[in-house]
């Protein structure tokens, strides 16, 4: 075990874990988009991305191990800043109907946009809506709504081990995609429920 401060509170935790999963054994939030605790850290997103004294630069709290004497804050005026840059990045590629989407009041990333007040982006749109790909009995893809947080290709990878999904591209043009860009139903998806989040027929990724 090592003792940490978070934002001034002492914590105990085991030398194996996370800020992010010391902070939240104690209460404290910390947003997060691309964690996931079946999977390990990839600090994709940056959400987590918290002060940490002696550190040149904010790091992913979902990635950082803890140390004995460590001092952490999760809330200052440059972590909201961090915070909110990369919300509007994200923002910035993403189809703006929170209002009619079957998601709204379930969604993270919304979640996270109405407690940090974003509610446009200063980045233009650069990428062309997208077909979604309704092929599937048990998953409904729609790129427009994808953050690029790799949760699904992860799942399908390390924990599934189906490897149906991948990034493609670069830059702006990144996306998730099949081998040869198939539908799901073309591409030997396993349609299970744990692929679904355990959502009956009908999921969104993204």
């Amino acid at each position: 075990m090592v003792s940490l401060l978070i934002d001034g509170k002492k914590v105990e935790a085991e030398s194996s874990q996370t800020i992010l999963q010391a902070a939240q054994k104690v209460g404290i939030h910390v947003p997060t988009l691309c964690y996931d605790p079946r999977l390990p850290p990839s600090g994709a997103c940056r959400m987590c991305v918290v002060e940490v004294e002696g550190a040149r630069s904010l790091v992913a709290s979902c990635a950082t191990p803890v140390s004995e004497g460590m001092k952490v804050s999760t809330q200052s005026e440059s972590i909201k800043r961090a915070r909110k840059l990369n919300l509007e990045l994200i923002w910035s590629n993403h189809t703006n109907d929170c209002l009619t989407c079957d998601k709204t009041g379930e969604c993270q990333l919304q979640k996270i946009m109405y407690e940090y007040d974003v509610k446009t982006s200063r980045f233009v749109e650069q990428n062309p809506l997208s077909k979604p790909d309704d092929s599937s009995p048990g998953i409904y893809r729609d790129m427009n709504k994808c953050i690029l947080c790799g949760k699904c290709v992860r799942i399908c990878d390390e924990i599934q081990s189906q490897h149906i999904w991948a990034f493609s591209n670069r830059g702006m043009q990144t996306s998730i995609v099949t081998a040869f860009e198939k539908s799901l139903k073309e591409s030997g998806c396993v349609f299970l429920r744990t692929l679904c989040f355990r959502v009956p027929r009908r999921c969104t990724y993204g």
